[in-house]
């Protein structure tokens, strides 16, 4: 314990544990369609075009979001190569600095015992960790916000004037990159909390009309940028569609996800679990704490409330959306653990419970699964699967030998050592709970995401891999996909008609054109397309092709 009092070595241990459970395996998978191979698609058009302002989609602009995380798939891809490695190594350096900010801001609030149980608590949640590995813009579009309102926080803590306009400063640049992230959606998360509290606290901030200004300047100056650059290029119709995506996100159920209120509930109680449990605890205000403990864990409960109530309204239902949660929501538990290890509040039975029921159910669904994937097709031959598609899907020969149920074998048994441990008040039961669930989540990453892929969208991917060496057209029909631009490796095309699915389904194409459909929506396109011949059909996808009238046709 003494060499962890040195003040930096509890940075290098987060640095290092951070890389070796991120880093590794980035690239063992494929992308996942729609968001990550979406987003690294951007990037790979950027640098197909040597447009690094412009953010495209199959080689039009794509409104939908700003190229700040772009730039960094981008930058690492200038580093790594064009690859799934790439895509994702940049939310594996945001784990990284996110640890590092939980631990600092952990040991500014209470010690650095707490500033590492926070980091614990953290990787040791379902989600929270997941996302780190994964090559979406959510974890650096939170981590931008977390980290703007933190220096809002000690802002309005601080006494000493040129301190106060260095955080303040430093708070709206950072709320700028958020929205060079993701979108202006920051600001109202960010506003709506500052708000909140500001009523919480009977409207009392020790803030001033002149700071209000500097901080909404800084924050145009830096947020509005890449906008500015777009009006100055002459590309209002970027920002006109940017700005009624936002709207329309908001009011309907868009990008294809919608849900019922309480969704994003139930997505924190069961994907940032076991933190969840622990932080039902946690929302109240503790008379251990000092004025300013109290009042750092009120924002926390705000901002957690805050998002959690916005995306519960918004119409489109998507896992990440609510994903800005996980840093409250991991506080709060980390409070709760933490006062439990100091003997400051009694462990409740049903958090006992509660945990032991849902930590089970985890893992005896982990255990089923290889066996149930294993006899599928007994469940096929029953009729149990209604859906055409998804029961094409199950056809895939995805190799499960049973010894993939060990995961959650290992899983459960160190549950029941968890359980053992606390109900016998041992203190390493605690972190046994987290770290036990830090492993499970790491091997399930390793071992079963990818033969659920397989299933998912294992043949599409090798169909448009196959692609990149053909001279040809490839389009969807019927569902909406970004797997036949990044996988393909399309390029800027020449002729002006590559994009008008009209000409390749039925104009005189100069090369063959591919068409990727579900098996459902075979029968009634083939008939009204009748050139179309079968080339595969595979896990559910079927593989239309469509010669040149001057070609050999294919077979029927």
């Amino acid at each position: 314990m003494g060499l962890l009092r040195r003040p930096f070595i509890p940075e290098l241990l987060i640095i290092t544990i951070s890389a070796l459970l991120f880093v590794p395996f980035l690239g063992g998978l494929h992308l996942f369609d729609w968001d990550e191979i979406n987003f690294a698609e951007s990037a790979r058009e950027m640098i197909v075009t040597r447009d690094y302002l412009t953010v495209r989609i199959n080689f039009e602009p794509f409104w939908e979001k700003p190229p700040l995380f772009f730039w960094m798939q981008v930058a690492s891809m200038k580093i790594f190569g064009i690859s799934e490695f790439a895509a994702r190594f940049p939310n594996a350096i945001c784990g990284m600095v996110s640890l590092l900010v939980l631990y600092r801001t952990g040991r500014r609030i209470y010690s650095e015992a707490f500033g590492l149980l926070w980091v614990l608590v953290y990787i040791g949640s379902l989600l929270p960790f997941f996302y780190f590995k994964s090559g979406i813009i959510d974890p650096w579009f939170n981590l931008f916000i977390f980290l703007g309102l933190l220096q809002f926080i000690f802002f309005l803590e601080s006494e000493k004037s040129g301190k106060r306009w260095g955080l303040l400063v430093l708070s709206a640049s950072l709320l700028g990159l958020a929205v060079l992230t993701k979108g202006p959606v920051a600001v109202l998360l960010f506003g709506m909390t500052v708000l909140g509290y500001w009523i919480l606290k009977k409207f009392r901030l020790q803030i001033n009309a002149i700071e209000i200004i500097v901080f909404i300047v800084v924050l145009a100056l830096v947020g509005g940028l890449w906008f500015l650059l777009q009006i100055l290029n002459g590309n209002y119709d970027i920002i006109s569609d940017f700005i009624t995506y936002q709207v329309r996100l908001f009011r309907t159920q868009d990008a294809g996800h919608g849900g019922f209120f309480g969704y994003h509930f139930v997505v924190m109680l069961l994907g940032v679990f076991p933190a969840s449990v622990f932080a039902l605890l946690g929302f109240r205000i503790s008379y251990y704490d000092d004025p300013f403990q109290k009042r750092f864990k009120l924002w926390m409960m705000v901002l957690f409330f805050v998002v959690l109530v916005i995306f519960s309204i918004v119409r489109t239902k998507i896992v990440h959306y609510s994903s800005l949660c996980y840093f409250p929501l991991t506080f709060l538990g980390a409070c709760v653990v933490s006062r439990i290890i100091q003997g400051k509040i009694r462990f409740n039975r049903w958090i006992y419970y509660v945990y032991a029921v849902i930590a089970v159910v985890y893992g005896l669904l982990s255990i089923a699964l290889p066996f149930v994937l294993i006899n599928k097709q007994s469940i096929i031959q029953k009729g149990w699967i209604q859906d055409e598609f998804a029961e094409g899907q199950l056809q895939a020969a995805v190799n499960w030998s049973g010894a993939e149920a060990a995961i959650g074998i290992i899983f459960v048994l160190g549950i029941i050592l968890t359980l053992v441990l606390i109900a016998r008040k041992k203190k390493a039961g605690y972190y046994l709970l987290f770290i036990n669930t830090t492993v499970f989540i790491l091997l399930t990453i390793l071992i079963i995401t990818p033969r659920i892929e397989g299933y998912t969208q294992g043949a599409l991917i090798e169909f448009c891999k196959e692609r990149q060496t053909e001279d040809c057209y490839v389009e969807t029909v019927g569902m909406k996909s970004y797997a036949h631009y990044y996988y393909t490796n399309k390029q800027i095309p020449d002729n002006p008609e590559a994009d008008n699915k009209d000409w390749l389904l039925t104009g005189n194409i100069d090369k063959p054109a591919y068409f990727i459909l579900r098996n459902r929506s075979v029968p009634k396109f083939r008939e009204k397309y009748p050139e179309l011949y079968l080339f595969r059909e595979k896990n559910g996808f079927v593989f239309l092709r469509r010669d040149p009238v001057s070609a050999e046709p294919g077979p029927n």
